[in-house]
């Protein structure tokens, strides 16, 4: 996290006497931000379906080092593009993808990049089944999901 344009992708929220950065790309990240603003690390939850965030300790993230997680209840898994398995389900859809479309072998390694190259994207399963890619920002609208993102707290 050292150039302005990363610090640009940071959420802002002002709560009582603190400022909260959230939108990290990891852990580290939200460490080196926290070091450079002389903040704390703390977990943002957005519990209610809108972006209202509130500081909560509910995921564990701090103690997990993980900088993102959504729970929407039993059946549903989301996958963020760091997490393990990303990279295999998003190769399985670009070839269900070419499938459809079909596409020649030029645009398959071209279009490969189209689920990289999204921002931020996250692979939604219901009942361990495909169900949908969305954003970071977009899940926590979504089924009823309570979003966890680490968070970086400075004092105003």
């Amino acid at each position: 996290m050292e150039t302005s344009a990363q610090h640009e992708k940071l959420s802002k929220y002002t709560l009582d006497d603190q400022v909260i950065y959230t939108g990290f790309a990891s852990y580290q990240d939200a460490e080196s931000f926290a070091n450079l603003k002389n903040g704390n690390i703390v977990e943002v939850g957005f519990k209610d379906g809108n972006d209202n965030p509130q500081i909560t300790d509910e995921a564990g993230l701090r103690e997990k080092k993980l900088h993102f997680f959504v729970e929407a209840g039993p059946e549903y898994r989301f996958i963020h593009s760091v997490d393990a398995g990303f990279r295999d389900y998003a190769d399985e859809l670009m070839k269900i993808k070419s499938k459809l479309v079909g596409y020649s072998p030029e645009e398959k390694y071209i279009s490969n990049a189209e689920i990289e190259i999204a921002e931020d994207p996250i692979i939604v399963l219901k009942n361990g089944e495909f169900e949908s890619v969305t954003s970071r920002e977009r899940s926590k609208y979504l089924k009823h999901a309570k979003v966890y993102e680490i968070g970086v707290s400075i004092s105003k």
